[in-house]
């Protein structure tokens, strides 16, 4: 890296904090690589670098951007974009990414509920397994609704406290 960010920052405190929250990313499950190239994403002020820009900051190969990129496009974390008047593309993360990423995460809920309605219904509610499935079934029906509520609560508080975005 260089010795400052580009923006007058210091490269050297950009990097520890890129590495330190990926390592926290990678810690809840994400994928290694990706976690690097979203807190890259996440640190820069314009929320947007091409993979040149990252595989130099991150000392990472293309290929491994591409494919930190790809998983985080299909997580909704990060989008792609053309540069104007260019072939190349750039990656941006967006204000209200967590936001997408946990509403995109309702489809899996809704998948997981159907088939667990389908395993109640094959294995019997009255069975040991049926119950047990109906209760994880409960569960999900539950955290959904309040995944609803919560990121309604949220869309209120983030207007008010950061205007419309």
């Amino acid at each position: 890296m260089t010795e400052t960010a580009g923006d007058g920052r210091d490269a050297e405190s950009v990097s520890k904090f890129v590495e330190s929250f990926a390592a926290q990313l990678v810690e809840a499950g994400m994928q290694r690589m990706a976690a690097r190239v979203f807190a890259a994403l996440l640190a820069s002020d314009k929320g947007v670098l091409t993979s040149a820009e990252l595989g130099e900051q991150l000392q990472i190969s293309p290929a491994a951007v591409s494919g930190a990129v790809r998983y985080l496009a299909q997580t909704h974390m990060v989008s792609r974009e053309r540069e104007p008047g260019s072939r190349r593309e750039r990656y941006r993360v967006h204000g209200d990414q967590w936001y997408e990423a946990l509403t995109n995460r309702e489809a899996v809920l809704k998948r997981w509920e159907s088939a667990l309605r389908e395993g109640v219904t094959s294995l019997g509610a009255d069975t040991p397994a049926g119950r047990r499935l109906a209760e994880t079934l409960a569960f999900f029906e539950f955290i959904e609704g309040e995944i609803a509520a919560m990121m309604e609560r949220w869309r209120v508080h983030r207007e008010k406290t950061f205007g419309q975005g």
